[in-house]
Protein backbone atom coordinates (compact mmCIF):
# COMPACT_ATOMS: atom_id res chain seq x y z
CA UNK A 1 0.00 0.00 0.00
CA UNK A 2 1.14 3.60 -0.65
CA UNK A 3 1.17 6.53 1.77
CA UNK A 4 -0.48 8.95 -0.69
CA UNK A 5 -3.23 7.43 -2.85
CA UNK A 6 -3.04 8.21 -6.53
CA UNK A 7 -5.56 10.68 -7.84
CA UNK A 8 -6.22 13.37 -10.40
CA UNK A 9 -8.25 16.53 -10.73
CA UNK A 10 -9.48 17.83 -14.08
CA UNK A 11 -9.66 21.62 -14.23
CA UNK A 12 -11.32 23.31 -17.22
CA UNK A 13 -10.16 26.73 -18.42
CA UNK A 14 -12.11 29.21 -20.49
CA UNK A 15 -9.81 28.84 -23.51
CA UNK A 16 -11.03 25.24 -24.07
CA UNK A 17 -7.97 23.90 -22.29
CA UNK A 18 -8.33 21.22 -19.64
CA UNK A 19 -5.58 20.67 -17.07
CA UNK A 20 -5.23 17.21 -15.55
CA UNK A 21 -3.52 17.64 -12.18
CA UNK A 22 -1.95 14.39 -10.93
CA UNK A 23 -1.29 13.77 -7.25
CA UNK A 24 -0.20 10.98 -4.92
CA UNK A 25 1.89 7.88 -5.53
CA UNK A 26 1.25 6.22 -8.93
CA UNK A 27 2.79 2.82 -8.22
CA UNK A 28 1.81 -0.84 -8.47
CA UNK A 29 -0.97 -1.64 -6.02
CA UNK A 30 -2.61 1.76 -6.08
CA UNK A 31 -6.32 2.08 -6.83
CA UNK A 32 -7.06 2.09 -10.56
CA UNK A 33 -7.76 5.52 -12.01
CA UNK A 34 -11.25 6.11 -13.38
CA UNK A 35 -10.17 6.62 -16.97
CA UNK A 36 -13.69 6.19 -18.36
CA UNK A 37 -14.93 8.94 -16.07
CA UNK A 38 -12.07 11.17 -17.21
CA UNK A 39 -13.01 10.63 -20.85
CA UNK A 40 -16.67 11.41 -20.14
CA UNK A 41 -15.70 14.65 -18.37
CA UNK A 42 -13.47 15.72 -21.25
CA UNK A 43 -16.29 15.14 -23.72
CA UNK A 44 -18.66 17.17 -21.57
CA UNK A 45 -16.17 20.05 -21.32
CA UNK A 46 -15.65 20.08 -25.12
CA UNK A 47 -11.97 20.87 -24.63
CA UNK A 48 -9.54 21.12 -27.52
CA UNK A 49 -6.38 20.53 -25.47
CA UNK A 50 -5.40 18.39 -22.51
CA UNK A 51 -2.44 19.43 -20.35
CA UNK A 52 -1.11 16.96 -17.77
CA UNK A 53 0.43 18.60 -14.70
CA UNK A 54 2.63 16.44 -12.46
CA UNK A 55 3.63 19.07 -9.90
CA UNK A 56 1.98 17.14 -7.04
CA UNK A 57 3.24 13.70 -8.03
CA UNK A 58 4.85 11.48 -5.44
CA UNK A 59 6.39 8.12 -6.25
CA UNK A 60 5.72 6.63 -9.67
CA UNK A 61 6.44 3.60 -11.81
CA UNK A 62 5.00 1.99 -14.94
CA UNK A 63 1.48 2.58 -13.61
CA UNK A 64 1.86 6.29 -14.26
CA UNK A 65 3.30 5.71 -17.74
CA UNK A 66 0.42 3.40 -18.67
CA UNK A 67 -2.10 6.05 -17.60
CA UNK A 68 -0.30 8.80 -19.52
CA UNK A 69 -0.19 6.67 -22.65
CA UNK A 70 -3.92 6.02 -22.30
CA UNK A 71 -4.49 9.76 -22.15
CA UNK A 72 -2.25 10.35 -25.16
CA UNK A 73 -4.03 7.66 -27.20
CA UNK A 74 -7.41 9.14 -26.30
CA UNK A 75 -6.32 12.62 -27.36
CA UNK A 76 -4.94 11.33 -30.65
CA UNK A 77 -8.15 9.42 -31.33
CA UNK A 78 -10.37 12.41 -30.48
CA UNK A 79 -8.01 14.88 -32.23
CA UNK A 80 -7.16 16.81 -29.06
CA UNK A 81 -3.84 18.50 -28.41
CA UNK A 82 -1.82 16.77 -25.67
CA UNK A 83 1.05 18.12 -23.59
CA UNK A 84 2.66 17.50 -20.20
CA UNK A 85 4.44 19.73 -17.70
CA UNK A 86 6.11 19.46 -14.31
CA UNK A 87 6.69 15.73 -14.74
CA UNK A 88 9.81 14.10 -13.28
CA UNK A 89 12.66 14.22 -15.80
CA UNK A 90 12.75 10.46 -16.33
CA UNK A 91 8.97 10.27 -16.73
CA UNK A 92 9.00 13.10 -19.24
CA UNK A 93 11.73 11.43 -21.28
CA UNK A 94 9.89 8.10 -21.27
CA UNK A 95 6.66 9.77 -22.36
CA UNK A 96 8.43 11.64 -25.16
CA UNK A 97 10.08 8.44 -26.34
CA UNK A 98 6.85 6.44 -26.23
CA UNK A 99 4.86 9.07 -28.14
CA UNK A 100 7.55 10.05 -30.64
CA UNK A 101 6.13 7.72 -33.31
CA UNK A 102 2.42 7.24 -33.84
CA UNK A 103 0.99 3.77 -33.58
CA UNK A 104 1.30 1.87 -36.84
CA UNK A 105 -1.95 1.34 -38.68
CA UNK A 106 -1.72 -1.36 -41.36
CA UNK A 107 -2.87 -0.12 -44.76
CA UNK A 108 -6.28 -1.28 -45.83
CA UNK A 109 -6.62 -2.87 -49.27
CA UNK A 110 -8.54 -0.68 -51.70
CA UNK A 111 -12.13 -1.61 -52.33
CA UNK A 112 -12.52 -3.22 -55.74
CA UNK A 113 -15.95 -3.51 -57.36
CA UNK A 114 -17.07 -7.01 -58.31
CA UNK A 115 -17.13 -6.31 -62.04
CA UNK A 116 -13.68 -4.74 -61.93
CA UNK A 117 -12.28 -7.84 -60.22
CA UNK A 118 -13.48 -9.91 -63.21
CA UNK A 119 -11.42 -7.88 -65.66
CA UNK A 120 -9.41 -10.37 -67.78
CA UNK A 121 -6.25 -8.28 -67.52
CA UNK A 122 -6.61 -8.14 -63.75
CA UNK A 123 -7.14 -11.90 -63.58
CA UNK A 124 -4.06 -12.47 -65.74
CA UNK A 125 -2.02 -10.19 -63.48
CA UNK A 126 -3.20 -12.11 -60.40
CA UNK A 127 -2.35 -15.42 -62.08
CA UNK A 128 1.08 -14.07 -62.99
CA UNK A 129 1.73 -12.96 -59.40
CA UNK A 130 0.68 -16.33 -58.00
CA UNK A 131 2.82 -18.15 -60.56
CA UNK A 132 5.79 -15.96 -59.64
CA UNK A 133 5.30 -16.67 -55.93
CA UNK A 134 5.00 -20.41 -56.61
CA UNK A 135 8.16 -20.48 -58.72
CA UNK A 136 10.03 -18.50 -56.06
CA UNK A 137 8.90 -20.96 -53.38
CA UNK A 138 9.94 -23.95 -55.52
CA UNK A 139 13.33 -22.34 -56.07
CA UNK A 140 13.86 -21.71 -52.35
CA UNK A 141 12.77 -25.26 -51.55
CA UNK A 142 15.17 -26.68 -54.16
CA UNK A 143 18.06 -24.72 -52.68
CA UNK A 144 17.10 -25.87 -49.17
CA UNK A 145 16.99 -29.53 -50.27
CA UNK A 146 20.37 -29.16 -51.95
CA UNK A 147 21.81 -27.75 -48.72
CA UNK A 148 20.25 -30.67 -46.84
CA UNK A 149 22.01 -33.16 -49.12
CA UNK A 150 25.35 -31.40 -48.62
CA UNK A 151 24.90 -31.33 -44.83
CA UNK A 152 24.70 -27.53 -44.57
CA UNK A 153 21.01 -27.25 -43.75
CA UNK A 154 19.38 -26.06 -40.52
CA UNK A 155 16.78 -28.84 -40.79
CA UNK A 156 16.44 -30.85 -37.57
CA UNK A 157 15.76 -34.59 -37.60
CA UNK A 158 13.64 -34.31 -34.46
CA UNK A 159 11.23 -32.02 -36.34
CA UNK A 160 11.10 -34.44 -39.27
CA UNK A 161 10.25 -37.31 -36.91
CA UNK A 162 7.53 -35.27 -35.21
CA UNK A 163 5.87 -34.31 -38.51
CA UNK A 164 6.09 -37.90 -39.77
CA UNK A 165 4.09 -39.01 -36.74
CA UNK A 166 1.66 -36.13 -37.18
CA UNK A 167 1.07 -36.87 -40.88
CA UNK A 168 1.15 -40.67 -40.52
CA UNK A 169 -0.16 -42.46 -37.40
CA UNK A 170 -2.24 -39.47 -36.35
CA UNK A 171 -4.14 -39.73 -39.64
CA UNK A 172 -4.90 -43.45 -39.38
CA UNK A 173 -8.36 -42.96 -37.89
CA UNK A 174 -9.78 -40.64 -40.55
CA UNK A 175 -8.13 -42.54 -43.41
CA UNK A 176 -9.44 -45.85 -42.06
CA UNK A 177 -12.98 -44.50 -41.88
CA UNK A 178 -13.02 -42.93 -45.34
CA UNK A 179 -11.29 -45.87 -47.04
CA UNK A 180 -13.61 -48.52 -45.58
CA UNK A 181 -16.66 -46.47 -46.54
CA UNK A 182 -15.39 -45.89 -50.09
CA UNK A 183 -14.69 -49.62 -50.48
CA UNK A 184 -18.19 -50.47 -49.28
CA UNK A 185 -19.74 -47.92 -51.65
CA UNK A 186 -17.83 -49.32 -54.63
CA UNK A 187 -18.95 -52.83 -53.72
CA UNK A 188 -22.60 -51.83 -53.36
CA UNK A 189 -22.61 -49.96 -56.68
CA UNK A 190 -21.00 -52.85 -58.54
CA UNK A 191 -23.07 -55.56 -56.89
CA UNK A 192 -26.35 -54.14 -58.17
CA UNK A 193 -25.28 -54.61 -61.79
CA UNK A 194 -23.04 -57.64 -61.54
CA UNK A 195 -25.64 -59.78 -59.77
CA UNK A 196 -27.99 -59.33 -62.72
CA UNK A 197 -25.53 -61.32 -64.83
CA UNK A 198 -24.61 -63.83 -62.16
CA UNK A 199 -21.15 -62.28 -61.84
CA UNK A 200 -21.32 -61.12 -58.22
CA UNK A 201 -17.90 -62.63 -57.54
CA UNK A 202 -16.32 -59.94 -59.70
CA UNK A 203 -17.16 -57.34 -57.06
CA UNK A 204 -13.74 -58.21 -55.65
CA UNK A 205 -12.12 -57.21 -58.95
CA UNK A 206 -14.08 -53.97 -59.09
CA UNK A 207 -13.19 -52.91 -55.55
CA UNK A 208 -9.54 -53.95 -55.79
CA UNK A 209 -8.84 -52.22 -59.11
CA UNK A 210 -10.84 -49.14 -58.11
CA UNK A 211 -8.98 -48.73 -54.82
CA UNK A 212 -5.52 -49.42 -56.26
CA UNK A 213 -5.86 -47.21 -59.31
CA UNK A 214 -7.98 -44.29 -58.14
CA UNK A 215 -9.83 -44.14 -54.87
CA UNK A 216 -7.06 -45.10 -52.44
CA UNK A 217 -4.62 -42.42 -53.49
CA UNK A 218 -7.43 -39.91 -54.07
CA UNK A 219 -8.88 -40.26 -50.58
CA UNK A 220 -5.41 -40.13 -49.04
CA UNK A 221 -4.63 -36.93 -50.94
CA UNK A 222 -7.93 -35.34 -49.89
CA UNK A 223 -7.34 -36.20 -46.24
CA UNK A 224 -3.76 -34.94 -46.36
CA UNK A 225 -4.80 -31.66 -47.98
CA UNK A 226 -7.78 -31.11 -45.70
CA UNK A 227 -6.24 -32.29 -42.44
CA UNK A 228 -2.45 -32.14 -42.48
CA UNK A 229 -2.22 -29.33 -45.03
CA UNK A 230 -4.67 -27.18 -43.10
CA UNK A 231 -2.75 -27.85 -39.87
CA UNK A 232 0.51 -26.78 -41.52
CA UNK A 233 -1.11 -23.63 -42.90
CA UNK A 234 -2.53 -22.74 -39.48
CA UNK A 235 0.80 -23.31 -37.73
CA UNK A 236 2.84 -21.27 -40.20
CA UNK A 237 0.18 -18.56 -40.41
CA UNK A 238 0.17 -18.17 -36.63
CA UNK A 239 3.96 -17.97 -36.58
CA UNK A 240 3.85 -15.31 -39.30
CA UNK A 241 1.28 -13.29 -37.36
CA UNK A 242 3.32 -13.50 -34.14
CA UNK A 243 6.48 -12.48 -36.05
CA UNK A 244 8.17 -15.75 -35.09
CA UNK A 245 9.30 -16.30 -38.68
CA UNK A 246 10.85 -12.82 -38.71
CA UNK A 247 12.69 -13.70 -35.50
CA UNK A 248 14.02 -16.91 -37.08
CA UNK A 249 15.23 -14.93 -40.09
CA UNK A 250 16.87 -12.35 -37.82
CA UNK A 251 18.88 -15.13 -36.15
CA UNK A 252 20.28 -16.11 -39.55
CA UNK A 253 18.19 -19.28 -39.91
CA UNK A 254 16.39 -19.99 -43.17
CA UNK A 255 12.64 -20.40 -42.51
CA UNK A 256 12.38 -22.73 -45.50
CA UNK A 257 15.07 -25.05 -44.13
CA UNK A 258 13.83 -24.89 -40.55
CA UNK A 259 10.05 -24.98 -41.09
CA UNK A 260 9.19 -26.13 -44.61
CA UNK A 261 11.70 -28.89 -45.40
CA UNK A 262 10.78 -31.14 -42.41
CA UNK A 263 7.10 -30.93 -43.33
CA UNK A 264 7.72 -31.62 -47.02
CA UNK A 265 9.95 -34.62 -46.27
CA UNK A 266 7.40 -35.98 -43.79
CA UNK A 267 4.69 -35.87 -46.46
CA UNK A 268 6.98 -37.48 -49.05
CA UNK A 269 7.70 -40.37 -46.68
CA UNK A 270 4.21 -40.93 -45.28
CA UNK A 271 2.02 -40.42 -48.37
CA UNK A 272 2.97 -43.70 -50.16
CA UNK A 273 2.57 -45.67 -46.93
CA UNK A 274 -0.80 -44.10 -46.21
CA UNK A 275 -1.90 -44.83 -49.78
CA UNK A 276 -1.12 -48.54 -49.36
CA UNK A 277 -2.93 -48.50 -46.02
CA UNK A 278 -5.98 -46.87 -47.64
CA UNK A 279 -5.94 -49.44 -50.46
CA UNK A 280 -5.94 -52.29 -47.95
CA UNK A 281 -8.76 -50.82 -45.87
CA UNK A 282 -10.83 -50.14 -48.98
CA UNK A 283 -10.50 -53.77 -50.08
CA UNK A 284 -11.52 -54.87 -46.58
CA UNK A 285 -14.58 -52.60 -46.78
CA UNK A 286 -15.56 -54.19 -50.08
CA UNK A 287 -15.14 -57.61 -48.47
CA UNK A 288 -17.70 -56.70 -45.81
CA UNK A 289 -20.28 -56.03 -48.51
CA UNK A 290 -19.27 -59.13 -50.48
CA UNK A 291 -19.90 -61.23 -47.38
CA UNK A 292 -23.52 -60.08 -47.41
CA UNK A 293 -23.82 -61.25 -51.02
CA UNK A 294 -22.90 -64.82 -50.15
CA UNK A 295 -19.25 -64.57 -51.21
CA UNK A 296 -16.95 -66.31 -48.74
CA UNK A 297 -13.84 -64.50 -47.47
CA UNK A 298 -11.62 -67.06 -49.22
CA UNK A 299 -13.33 -66.46 -52.56
CA UNK A 300 -13.08 -62.70 -52.13
CA UNK A 301 -9.38 -62.81 -51.23
CA UNK A 302 -8.55 -65.20 -54.08
CA UNK A 303 -10.39 -63.07 -56.64
CA UNK A 304 -8.76 -59.90 -55.28
CA UNK A 305 -5.30 -61.44 -55.60
CA UNK A 306 -5.93 -62.06 -59.30
CA UNK A 307 -6.66 -58.34 -59.77
CA UNK A 308 -3.57 -57.00 -57.99
CA UNK A 309 -0.94 -55.97 -60.51
CA UNK A 310 2.05 -53.70 -60.22
CA UNK A 311 0.69 -51.56 -63.04
CA UNK A 312 -2.32 -50.65 -60.88
CA UNK A 313 -0.10 -49.44 -58.05
CA UNK A 314 2.18 -47.46 -60.36
CA UNK A 315 -0.61 -45.44 -61.99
Amino acid sequence: MTDKPAGFNLVHHTDKQSCLELSGDWVQGCAAADFDGLCATLEAQASSELVVDGASLGQWDSTLMAFLLQCHAYCRREQLAFSARNLPDSAGKLLALATAVDAHTPPQPPHTPVLASLNPLRLLAMARDRLTESMAFIGELSVALARLVTGKSNTRFVDFRHFCYQAGPDAFAIISLTSVLVGMILAYLGAVQLQQFGAGLYVANLVTIGMLREMGVLMTAVVMAGRTGAAYAAQLGTMQTNEEIDAITTMGISPVEFLVVPRILALIVTMPLLTLYADLLGIVGGGLVAGGMGITPLQYISQSELSIKLSHLSV
